[in-house]
């Protein structure tokens, strides 16, 4: 991609006359200007915002950005909008940003702010600029609810619209914008916190209109009375909204439910709350074996007295944003107000304390919550409103902007009553490409719910058209899966959108991207039938050509190797993300994974390098550098560093850039040499931090010696002192000398000659781990730290595990297995396991690969709940090692300029498939064994060498070394193309 940096910026940063940084506010830019009709030939703009912004050039929709930054490295984005001007006439440029004014996993709080810069151009000189400054107009979006919730703690904010409160046309042409005000000029390029500007350094992300399939359900439903969301972190804690990390506090949140007479209500925590502590009604306490549901949902039926009735929770723990869930349900009129007074002005809510707080960092020293304060043990007794009030230096009320009212995720997922209904066929016009709108069934005195089945896990933008009566609600809630009448509900994750109608026929598109499968639509407050004219996803990813390419004669493993290569194309965004759902965050350690499996199938390089180069940016935080980035959250998984380096030696097997080699070695020696300063006396990694390496229950202490990880750094480390000589720096020996001496270390102290295996761990107490788990052994085998006998036993624990062994959980695991497998040949074994743990997937419908395998369904409160994310990118192994071990496509030098074919197999009778190339185009392979024990229709001797033809079709003056299987004869054709 060629980019070139703008460096003669005349625009000016721009934002409004209210708070810099504002929670979760949108604000509409707009600038109007004529165009000359001579002089200049294509047209350029330049632009930037905080945090997200999309773009209209008079009135077409024309892209979204920026990609994810730090906030010193600020990225932008160049148009050429040329096509769109119109010469003589006036023109108008129109710009939504949406501030997030919170730190999550993907943004670090900045500041409001807008950097456009448009530049008609004749030949490569600019003869006419319109930029940001005080001309602009701008006014807040009136139609978006700033109390919408958050998504999720790794998220920003759902979404709430209201389009009787604002005209959605704002960017035409001919909107009049004579009301706005004038944008306030905050300061020129280089100010913080944007200090940096850097050009784009990926194309653009794809938008692709997708119609969903089928109507799966109907229902006639009556909602919950009331619900609410409050972020009790950003209460308790204001200073969190400038990071992610865990916080902890001390304290209580409190409410009064007030009615007339003597009454029966049902409180319900339909997607539970992080810290799910001692419940009280006016003082009594609500015993936790009263509360009934699926965990994490809860709720209990409580009787109310006449009057006041205090509701108060004891929420001490920890959290990073989860939020607090109430909802209240009853036949008998009621109100939920504030125990300081109906007319507090605030929100029905107080919070009592924090009696304590603290920041939780995981690779540091951390204070536990202290819960010895006086008050605190007090407040628990108050039994009405009154009582609270000798508490009253304590209490605090919750301003609204803190509270989302309704709370639209709970609606959806507590129903006070629910009738399935007939689907008429006409429904289903909904889902057609079709001009004749779906009549949505209208039921006196209730609302209507169906759910659209999009066929396929997507992620993007909800588009829709409607016609409906003025204050029609909308509320869409996207999910993933759902199986026999069950739906599994995206608990953590508020992926909800509400929009409110005005009178007449109209048109909305999300800014907000969302992941899912199935929408459910739920029709309040309708006078009428509504007309769904269409309903769609603009799917938005990583814009990739599918050039690989993988089929088989086992029907099973091509549906797997389909499923893995839509995962992959799903999780690329601006980076590669864990998921399109739940989080939508670039997690280091994932993406090394990720990026082997898109090279085999797309062969997308430039997002791996973006990527890559992101890490280092982490610095500030901890010369560790953290598991997920650009974050507000200061979290160091270290085999994620460990996996980042490696795969920073993989790009450039890839692609053969020695220069990148040489960009990025001094940011690994800098983190490793701050690794190798926690190397104990015994000369182990000892290390505070998030030792992950499965979800499976390893004993992976966060403080101690783990024994993988110190696995991974031996092969990091010897890594590292590779790239230290193609960057060029004659001292990277002393890297291959410490992974020497590491390794040492490992067999000494971390073998158990009675188990004769690797021990999971040393605790921080010098307690040695009694666990074992088949994770530590592939590591320590993959990773040659295993020599001699050790090696050969673990060599026969892969073939057959042991079942006293904690066994692989996750698919993200089963790629270092499989890596494992396939370097000691046993590819039979590598494939039946695929077939055995994806092919359940396959089963139970699966479009995208799960974040853990089914079978850990059983260590869970819900059975039906197989996974977490059934899109998850790190488990798309098989696209990889289907196509270079079946197919048996291998880089045999840096950047391709050598390949290897040499399949394997497994049983299959033929198969055939492509694999990208870097900067020469693709290979093409084929085989196929002839039927092994007969010959013209006679038996034959099948001890004799068994026969294959394989044909390869490959660039010509490609050097490629093509392999016939061990115990196999018969014909290579080799085809320059």
């Amino acid at each position: 991609m060629d980019i070139t940096t703008k460096t003669d910026w005349q625009a000016q940063w721009i934002w409004n006359e209210g708070e810099a940084s504002p929670r979760n506010e949108w604000w509409c830019f707009r600038k109007t200007f004529e165009v000359p009709i001579r002089g200049w030939d294509h047209a350029q703009l330049a632009l930037t915002a905080d945090s997200r912004y999309v773009l209209y050039v008079n009135g077409k929709q024309v892209g979204r950005g920026p990609v994810r930054s730090w906030p010193t490295e600020q990225f932008y984005d160049t148009y050429d909008i040329g096509y769109l001007l119109k010469p003589g006439q006036e023109n108008t440029l129109a710009v939504l940003v949406l501030h997030f004014g919170v730190s999550n996993f993907y943004y670090l709080r900045g500041r409001g702010g807008l950097l456009a810069q448009l530049e008609l151009m004749l030949g490569d000189k600019a003869v006419e600029i319109v930029a940001t400054d005080a001309s602009w107009k701008t006014t807040a979006h009136l139609g978006q609810d700033p109390r919408s919730g958050r998504m999720s703690c790794q998220q920003a904010f759902a979404e709430r619209i209201d389009a009787r409160a604002f005209d959605l046309s704002w960017m035409n042409m001919t909107f009049d914008d004579h009301t706005w005000s004038n944008a306030s000029e905050i300061g020129s390029v280089g100010m913080e916190p944007w200090t940096q500007l850097i050009p784009r350094d990926i194309p653009f992300l794809t938008e692709e209109v997708f119609y969903p399939v089928r109507i799966e359900s109907l229902s006639r439903i009556k909602p919950v009375a009331w619900s609410a969301a409050v972020n009790l972190r950003n209460q308790m804690v204001p200073d969190s909204v400038n990071h992610a990390n865990m916080v902890g506090y001390v304290g209580y949140v409190a409410t009064v439910i007030r009615v007339q007479e003597k009454a029966k209500v049902s409180l319900g925590f339909p997607w539970g709350i992080a810290n799910f502590g001692v419940c009280t009604i006016n003082g009594v306490v609500l015993d936790s074996v009263r509360f009934t549901g699926t965990l994490p949902e809860r709720y209990i039926d409580v009787e109310l007295q006449p009057g006041d009735n205090l509701f108060m929770m004891d929420v001490t723990g920890e959290e990073h944003d989860h939020g607090f869930h109430l909802s209240v349900h009853g036949d008998t009129p009621f109100e939920v107000v504030s125990p300081l007074g109906a007319n507090s002005g605030a929100s029905p809510f107080v919070t009592i304390g924090p009696f304590d707080t603290n920041m939780i960092v995981d690779h540091q020293e951390n204070r536990k919550l202290s819960i010895d304060h006086e008050v605190y043990r007090q407040v628990i007794e108050a039994g009405t409103s009154s009582e609270l009030a000798h508490f009253q230096e304590w209490i605090k009320p919750v301003p609204n902007f803190l509270v989302s009212r309704d709370d639209i995720l709970s609606l959806c997922i507590w129903k006070a009553e629910e009738q399935s209904q007939k689907i008429p066929a006409a429904l289903q016009n909904a889902v057609i490409a079709t001009s004749i709108p779906a009549v949505i069934p209208y039921y006196e005195g209730a609302e209507t719910e169906f759910i659209i089945d999009f066929d396929r896990e997507l992620s993007g933008f909800i588009t829709f058209e409607v016609e409906a009566a003025e204050g029609t609600i909308l509320d869409f809630y996207g999910y993933e899966y759902m199986r026999d009448g069950w739906r599994q509900d995206t608990f953590g994750l508020d992926n909800t959108l509400r929009y409110t109608c005005q009178a007449g026929r109209q048109t909305y598109t999300s800014p907000v991207r969302r992941g899912l499968r199935y929408l459910m639509v739920t029709v309040r407050n309708a006078k009428s039938p509504v007309k769904l004219y269409h309903i769609q996803m603009i799917q938005s990813n990583y814009p990739v050509a599918e050039i690989g390419r993988f089929q088989s004669s086992d029907p099973l493993l091509n549906d797997i190797w389909q499923i893995s290569k839509h995962t992959t194309r799903l999780c690329m965004e601006d980076t590669f993300v864990d998921c399109p759902s739940y989080e939508q965050v670039f997690w280091v350690g994932d993406s090394r994974n990720e990026a082997i499996v898109n090279y085999y199938v797309f062969g997308a390089e430039e997002i791996v390098k973006r990527c890559l180069r992101l890490v280092p940016g982490s610095k500030f935080q901890t010369p560790l550098y953290a598991d997920q980035v650009p974050s507000g959250w200061s979290s160091v998984i270290p085999n994620w560093t460990f996996f980042w380096a490696i795969a920073c030696k993989e790009y450039y097997d890839q692609t053969g850039e020695e220069a990148f080699a040489r960009e990025m070695w001094p940011h690994i020696k800098y983190s490793l040499d701050h690794y190798l300063d926690k190397i104990d006396e015994r000369g182990l990694l000892f290390i505070k931090g998030w030792n992950l390496l499965d979800w499976a229950p390893i004993d992976q202490p966060n403080d101690g010696v783990v024994t993988h990880q110190n696995v991974f750094l031996v092969k990091t480390l010897r890594v590292a002192a590779k790239l230290a000589e193609i960057a060029g720096d004659p001292n990277g020996g002393t890297f291959a000398a410490a992974a020497d001496k590491l390794q040492e270390a490992i067999n000494k102290h971390l073998w158990s000659v009675e188990k004769q295996a690797y021990l999971d761990c040393i605790h921080a107490d010098g307690r040695l781990s009694t666990n074992y788990s088949m994770q530590t052994q592939v590591v320590a085998f993959l990773c040659d730290v295993a020599e001699g006998k050790r090696k050969l036993q673990m060599e026969q624990y892969m073939m057959e595990p042991p079942a006293d062994f904690v066994q692989i959980g996750s698919p993200f695991m089963s790629f270092f297995y499989y890596e494992a497998l396939a370097q000691v040949g046993y590819y039979d074994r590598m494939i039946a396991d695929i077939r055995r743990n994806f092919g359940q997937m396959i089963e139970y419908d699966a479009t995208t690969c799960w974040e853990m395998y089914p079978n850990f369904a059983e260590n869970r409160a819900n059975p039906n709940m197989l996974t977490r994310s059934h899109c998850h990118a790190w488990s798309a192994a098989p696209a990889y090692f289907l196509g270079a071990y079946v197919l048996g496509v291998r880089n045999g030098a840096p950047g391709w300029s050598e390949v290897i074919v040499a399949p394997q197999p497994c049983g299959l009778i033929w198969a055939r498939g492509t694999v990208p190339l870097p900067e020469s185009g693709r290979i093409d392979v084929a085989w196929r064994v002839e039927e092994l024990g007969k010959e013209g229709g006679a038996m034959v001797d099948t001890t004799a060498s068994k026969k294959m033809s394989l044909q390869v079709w490959a660039p010509r003056g490609l050097k490629v070394t093509i392999k016939l299987p061990d115990g196999y004869e018969g014909r290579i054709q080799r085809f320059e193309v």
